[in-house]
């Protein structure tokens, strides 16, 4: 990893596990096996994972990357990203006569059905998570007469609920974990009577990265998080390794984006990258620090991952004859671009 002598004392803490998830690896692989099935174009609402590389590599193999179903054209097949989405957009889809990939993230689906569920037992439910993300937009969507929005405990103050004894949170899967039980312990102030879910909903892949990242910061003078801004968990890895002790952490999509200056005085350097980051960049991150003399490199090992889900059953069937159908039943155009 690099031509230089590696520096006296200068050593990179790698960080394991990190990267892809199995909702992650589900979702790209779901992409790029609809584009092999069905051939281009693959229409995605939003991006499958937030990850500019991920999003630019499917680009250029076919995906048509949308921010609403109505820029489908009628006929095709969209496809739902891995963080989910509410029961209108699926409505949108059929409205649109679109053949529809669901590649929800197993994980978040479980939190859909936690809704619904304590809805119809009609409790209040506290979602604990970022106003405007994805998955908090779909998971509200699933009962929005019955769930409210708590981005972190300084929204507690404000949590209004019919009945205390009737109370319940919910989490958005890629938060911090410190920062979620924060929340709900001020949550459980205030009602004491507040339900928990019956499992964490906080995924096992954002607590075992954060996990590792707690281990490292300790001994690191920086961490370099791999990973795309819009990344939740991604961004949430950055907070964890300053709490955790490190002097600095940056998150960047690529190793061109580091900046030589924050090498000054720095022995060790803790490398991570967020569940949607593929291997090849945190391998380039490592290049880019061997070549400056950090060619020791450590793994931090926080835990074990064999966790697998199966592709989308949807990608068992022939979409494009579904498509054209739905456009052959309730008229109007076919496919664009198809």
């Amino acid at each position: 990893m690099g031509c230089m002598t590696a520096s006296p004392g200068r050593r990179v803490l790698l960080a394991a596990p990190r990267g892809y998830c199995a909702g992650v690896d589900r979702a790209v692989i779901a992409v790029e096996k609809a584009l092999e099935q069905y051939g281009a174009p693959v229409y995605v609402r939003h991006e499958i994972v937030h990850n500019k590389y991920v999003v630019q590599t499917l680009e250029k193999k076919g995906a048509v990357f949308v921010e609403r179903t109505e820029e489908v054209p009628p006929g095709n097949i969209v496809m739902f990203s891995a963080h989910g989405v509410a029961p209108t957009v699926h409505e949108e889809a059929r409205q649109g006569r679109l053949a529809t990939i669901d590649a929800t993230c197993p994980l978040v689906t479980k939190v859909h059905k936690e809704a619904i569920r304590y809805a119809n037992e009609d409790y209040d439910i506290l979602l604990i998570g970022h106003e405007g993300h994805e998955e908090v937009i779909g998971t509200s969507g699933e009962a929005p007469d019955h769930i409210q929005l708590v981005d972190g405990p300084g929204d507690v103050e404000k949590v209004e609920v019919r009945d205390p004894s009737k109370v319940v949170w919910l989490s958005q899967t890629t938060l911090s974990v410190d920062e979620t039980m924060e929340t709900v312990d001020a949550l459980k102030t205030k009602f004491p009577g507040l339900v928990s879910p019956p499992s964490d909903d906080i995924c096992y892949a954002t607590q075992n990265r954060q996990l590792a990242v707690k281990q490292m910061g300790a001994e690191a003078d920086l961490v370099i998080v791999v990973g795309s801004r819009n990344s939740s968990n991604s961004k949430r890895l950055v907070e964890v390794a300053k709490l955790a002790g490190a002097r600095d952490a940056y998150l960047v999509d690529f190793a061109s984006e580091i900046d030589e200056a924050w090498l000054e005085g720095v022995t060790t350097v803790g490398v991570t990258s967020g569940a949607s980051v593929p291997e090849v960049l945190v391998e380039e991150v490592l290049a880019w620090l061997a070549e400056r003399g950090f060619e020791d490199v450590e793994i931090v090992k926080a835990a074990e991952e064999s966790i697998t889900f199966s592709l989308p059953k949807e990608l068992r069937r022939d979409l494009r004859e579904e498509a054209t159908a739905l456009v052959a039943e309730r008229g109007g155009a076919g496919p664009a671009g198809a």
